[in-house]
C-alpha cells in the first residue's frame, strides 16, 4: 500500500518542478474556463437552490390548505345530504 505522506511529497515535488509560466497559464486557463461556464449557465433558465427550497415550501403549504379545504367541502356536502 502506498503511504499517503509519500504521495503528497511526490505531488509537491512534481508541482515544484513545473515552470512558473506553465503554472500561470494553468491558473489563467482555469479562471477563463470558470468565467465562460458561469456566463453560459447564467443564460440557462435555472433557479437557485434557495429559490427552489422556498417554492417547495410554498407548494407544501398550498397542498396542506387544499387538503383542508377538500375535507371541509366533504364535510359540508355530507351535512347537506343529511338535510
Amino acid at each position: 500500500m502506498l503511504d499517503p505522506k509519500k504521495l503528497e511529497e511526490i505531488a509537491k515535488n512534481i508541482s515544484a518542478a513545473i515552470p512558473p509560466g506553465v503554472k500561470n497559464m494553468a491558473d489563467e486557463a482555469e479562471g477563463r474556463i470558470k468565467q465562460v461556464l458561469q456566463a453560459q449557465l447564467s443564460k440557462l433558465d435555472f433557479v437557485s437552490r434557495e429559490e427552489f427550497d422556498i417554492q417547495s415550501q410554498v407548494l407544501i403549504r398550498t397542498r396542506e390548505k387544499l387538503e383542508a379545504l377538500e375535507a371541509r367541502l366533504d364535510e359540508l356536502e355530507g351535512k347537506s345530504e343529511e338535510s
